[in-house]
């Protein structure tokens, strides 16, 4: 009797083994199901990592792309939003400098760093001075060559758009002195390439972002406002062509 009540006890402790083991299978099986499951909902596959933003940039539809536009393909929809990066603008009548800020304008930074390493801007004029009412010198529109000025300038671009960043709605005046901006068509959603140099505080509404501040440079600037323009915008936009030619020889981002 004592035997079988042995054999008995070491035969419920065997099952409650198993059933412990079977319940821990259970257990580890239904946790990996979760993870799967929830590592394959669709709405958290476009999430950008730490340190990084999500972007959106817009292609523009072939129908709607004039000669003037030049396509270079997409920047990553995923861009950093750390650190800042150093714009140099290698011209004709030398160097300019600007520090951009990649937590205040990731899209727009990462935007212009892919145009770059596409020679996007190389070997192109600075299209358009303004003198009067607001000073700005204005750059960054491929179809103003250096093969000559086209009464196309001011008209051209990339294959897409993107939004504003950095909109100085807290700033008076907005554009000081010494900020490098992005224009724009005057809609939302419309920054492309071109960009803006302030050489003097410029009244503009805060519907342009800023990208980043001159750092070395300016004297440059300032020597071709000195020299005026030819007012060939001037029912326009305003301000006309440089009368100081001044040529991007290569636009770099660090």
């Amino acid at each position: 009797m004592a035997e079988r009540s042995a054999r008995a006890r070491r035969r419920r402790q065997t099952q409650a083994i198993v059933g412990a083991g079977a319940a821990l299978l259970l257990v580890v099986a239904g946790t990996v199901w979760l993870v799967s499951t929830v590592g394959d909902d669709p709405s958290t596959d476009t999430a950008a990592p730490s340190g990084a933003a999500q972007c959106a940039f817009t292609p523009i539809e072939a129908d709607q792309r004039t000669p003037q536009i030049k396509d270079v393909g997409l920047p990553s929809n995923q861009q950093s939003n750390t650190g800042t990066q150093t714009l140099t603008i290698d011209t004709n009548l030398g160097q300019i400098a600007a520090k951009v800020d990649r937590s205040r304008t990731p899209c727009t930074a990462g935007s212009f760093t892919h145009l770059a390493e596409k020679n996007f801007f190389d070997n192109t004029k600075c299209h358009r001075l303004v003198t009067e009412g607001i000073k700005v010198l204005q750059c960054g529109d491929p179809s103003a060559t250096g093969k000559g000025w086209r009464e196309t300038d001011g008209t051209g671009g990339p294959s897409y758009r993107l939004a504003e960043e950095n909109l100085p709605t807290d700033k008076r005046p907005p554009y000081p002195e010494g900020v490098i901006a992005m224009a724009n068509s005057g809609q939302p959603g419309s920054t492309g390439s071109q960009f803006f140099i302030v050489y003097g505080d410029s009244p503009l509404d805060p519907n342009y972002t800023v990208l980043g501040t001159i750092t070395s440079g300016m004297d440059i600037v300032k020597q071709v406002a000195a020299a005026g323009d030819d007012k060939a915008f001037a029912q326009q936009a305003g301000g006309g062509h440089p009368k100081k030619e001044i040529v991007i020889n290569k636009l770099t981002m660090s």
